[in-house]
């Protein structure tokens, strides 16, 4: 079934000489966002998860043994939210979440058609038994930035708690703007300081984010850090293709994280995955605009960084920086393996396949090192579509640590200008391949 998310995106630009690029029109999912609390339990889990594969059903299953039909349904307007998007409404949220925590099988509930004003706020566990949140109208942000000294790096914070699902439809507003502005990559005179992340999930366990809007975050916009067995599917998470480090998914320290059919287009990765992350897969994805789909970057100020076992299968990449990415800087330690980026479509991407070991992400140069992150066991296959720079592949690998079993398959990446073939350049690395794969390294 292919349908089209319908999404407000009339977004305030930061620089006004650049569009944001995103048009939800140009992206079809797999099923419509609708607002489930029309649904029974039923309804909805078929309405969201129809069109997945066996595979897939079986993990979100083992999910859903944990979050039986709940017994307690809170919702936060009895505890006095106003939700008029002006009245602070934190305080009434924090006491309706220990209710919820506190009760067997709770739902808590954020009404539709209202929006409810919140300053940074820690939903915290562990809770007595398994709970969900469904999100149906819209949590919005203070754009006051004194609003956060205590904690400048989380707006939504969910942390220690197991079997968890937060869905419903609605949305998750960062209302970012404020932040954008005061950033020192879009304003050199500003320090370089931290920004808020829309929506965290720190040391959980079973978790199921689904069916949600997450837009214009301070910073980035959906983080999990020190989690396992994480499903994030059907989620749409935008942002102006000039905003300042607003990756849309996260992935930090974590195992067995699953992201399904989702639309995203920021600023930054539509996906990041950094040290500590073991079996993340991603299938489904639409990315466009932003920095693409990227592992990294590893190994910043000498650090030590493990990446393994990460599949990104089925993406449309459109309009983005990069494509599929390896990145890390130059002096650090530990290994990036067993990576697999297959059935994935370019459509003018100006580095459609990259991989960089001399990352540089800083104002001045970066100090030449002989250690690196080792790259290895890398496999690309079926990628096709347009690149908007000649060089379509660029493996940028260490001169110490060359990457290794580098093997591409099936790869047709095209100019999509006028002019001379694709190329492709391999720095210390030689990869091998199989089917018809253009271009190759000479």
């Amino acid at each position: 079934m292919s349908c089209y998310f319908c999404l407000n995106n009339s977004i305030e630009e930061v620089v006004t000489t650049s569009e944001s690029g995103y048009d939800s029109l140009a992206y079809p999912s797999y099923y419509n966002i609708i607002n489930d609390q029309d649904l029974d339990d039923e309804e909805q889990d078929h309405h969201i998860y129809g069109n997945l594969e066996d595979d897939d059903l079986i993990e979100l299953n083992t999910h859903h043994h944990h979050a039986a039909k709940s017994s307690s349904v809170i919702s936060v307007d009895n505890f006095g939210a106003r939700g008029d998007g002006k009245t602070d409404d934190t305080q009434v949220f924090e006491e309706a979440w220990k209710k919820a925590c506190s009760s067997r099988g709770a739902v808590l509930v954020v009404p539709r058609g209202k929006t409810y004003l919140l300053k940074p706020i820690s939903f915290s566990g562990p809770c007595t038994s398994p709970i969900q949140i469904k999100i149906y109208g819209t949590l919005e942000a203070s754009n006051d930035r004194s609003d956060y000294n205590k904690d400048s790096k989380h707006w939504l914070l969910f942390e220690s708690i197991q079997n968890l699902r937060v869905e419903g439809g609605g949305t998750i507003n960062g209302n970012g703007l404020i932040w954008w502005q005061n950033s020192c990559k879009v304003n050199k005179k500003k320090p370089c300081t931290h920004a808020p992340t829309a929506l965290t999930f720190y040391n959980c366990k079973n978790v199921i984010t689904s069916n949600l809007k997450i837009k214009d975050s301070q910073q980035m916009h959906l983080v999990f850090d020190t989690c396992s067995n994480v499903t994030a599917i059907g989620l749409v998470v935008n942002a102006p293709g000039n905003s300042p480090n607003t990756d849309g998914i996260h992935i930090s320290n974590s195992q067995k994280v699953t992201v399904l059919n989702s639309v995203i287009g920021t600023g930054d990765d539509c996906i990041s995955i950094v040290s500590g992350s073991e079996d993340v897969v991603a299938k489904g994805i639409t990315c466009g605009p932003g920095h693409g789909i990227s592992i990294g970057s590893l190994g910043s100020k000498n650090s030590e960084a493990y990446v393994s076992s990460v599949t990104i299968d089925g993406a449309t990449i459109s309009n983005t920086q990069n494509g599929v990415r390896i990145k890390s800087w130059q002096g650090g330690s530990g290994v990036a393996s067993n990576i697999n980026f297959k059935n994935i479509q370019m459509k003018n991407v100006d580095n459609p396949i990259i991989i960089d070991q001399n990352y540089c992400d800083q104002s001045g140069p970066c100090k030449q090192q002989i250690s690196a992150v080792q790259v290895k066991n890398v496999v690309y296959e079926n990628i096709y579509g347009t690149s908007e720079s000649e060089v379509a592949i660029k493996l940028d690998c260490s001169k110490s640590f060359p990457c290794q079993g580098i093997h591409l398959q099936n790869i047709n990446l095209v100019y999509a200008k006028n002019g001379p073939k694709a190329e492709a350049v391999c720095v210390n690395a030689k990869p091998s391949y199989s089917g018809n794969v253009t271009p190759r390294c000479p």
